[in-house]
């Protein structure tokens, strides 16, 4: 086993990262730090977020390599095990370019349409395993992501986006998934957070915990936070995460 000086080598513990471990894409707090280090020493600990690898280094520090066991960036599309690349997969390579380009140009077409307060910048993130919707753009400052998610809980900006594209585009076989306060995925079915377990299937583990805070049906944790192979965790914000971390593994 990989995992051999842990106290339960045998138990795996995953996070969600916004909300979960940071507040939505602001960086982690030396209380979750010292907690994570503590837990990390009983089990094995990694995480899992749609971002790409860049991001979550953002948020989660310099050295996340050396800090997790696993970090799963695009939900495992790019993966790493004790700081070593995993085999990674392709959303452009899976698509092709001519089915991209219709769907790019529809997006871009919609968000032309729509009426909102403000628009800044990057209106679609191409990742390396999915694409990132955001409708008021991904340069939003924090203020301006705090007023569009509660614009959208009023307006239903980005759900009603969601069913347009599954009308438009039935049969590409493609998951949208709302997570954050600004935007939705797009990749194909079956490479939602759960992809990420099959980096792990054949380590033995017993116990695969996970803990996230869009686990609702329709928010990015959904799919691995009801997974039959998972024991789920729903958070309201990392200081909630603490908390159960603290009484569930005696910290």
């Amino acid at each position: 086993m990989s995992f051999s000086n842990k106290e339960n080598p045998k138990t795996l513990v995953l996070f969600d990262v916004d909300g979960t471990l940071t507040p939505a894409r602001l960086t982690i707090s030396e209380e979750m730090k010292k907690t994570l280090e503590k837990l990390r020493s009983k089990v094995v600990v990694g995480f899992v977020g749609g971002s790409d690898f860049s991001k979550q280094v953002e948020q989660l520090g310099p050295n996340i390599l050396t800090e997790f066991d696993y970090c799963f960036s695009e939900n495992g599309l790019t993966a790493y095990k004790l700081g070593e690349k995993l085999a990674s997969q392709s959303f452009i390579n899976w698509i092709g370019e001519e089915k991209y380009n219709k769907l790019a140009k529809f997006i871009l077409r919609y968000l032309s349409d729509i009426d909102l307060p403000v628009r800044r910048g990057t209106f679609i993130e191409f990742r390396n395993g999915m694409i990132n919707v955001s409708p008021v753009g991904r340069n939003a400052s924090t203020q301006e992501r705090n007023d569009f998610e509660a614009y959208d809980k009023i307006h239903n900006i980005r759900s009603t986006m969601v069913n347009a594209l599954k009308k438009e585009f039935p049969d590409l076989g493609l998951t949208y998934s709302i997570g954050g306060q600004i935007s939705f995925d797009v990749f194909p079915t079956g490479w939602d957070k759960t992809y990420c377990l099959q980096h792990v299937e054949d380590e033995g583990f017993t116990e695969i915990h996970f803990f996230g805070d869009k686990s609702y049906e329709g928010g990015n944790d959904y799919e691995i936070y009801n997974d039959k192979r998972t024991i789920g965790h729903a958070v309201k914000s990392p200081d909630d995460t603490i908390k159960i971390l603290t009484e569930l593994f005696n910290l």
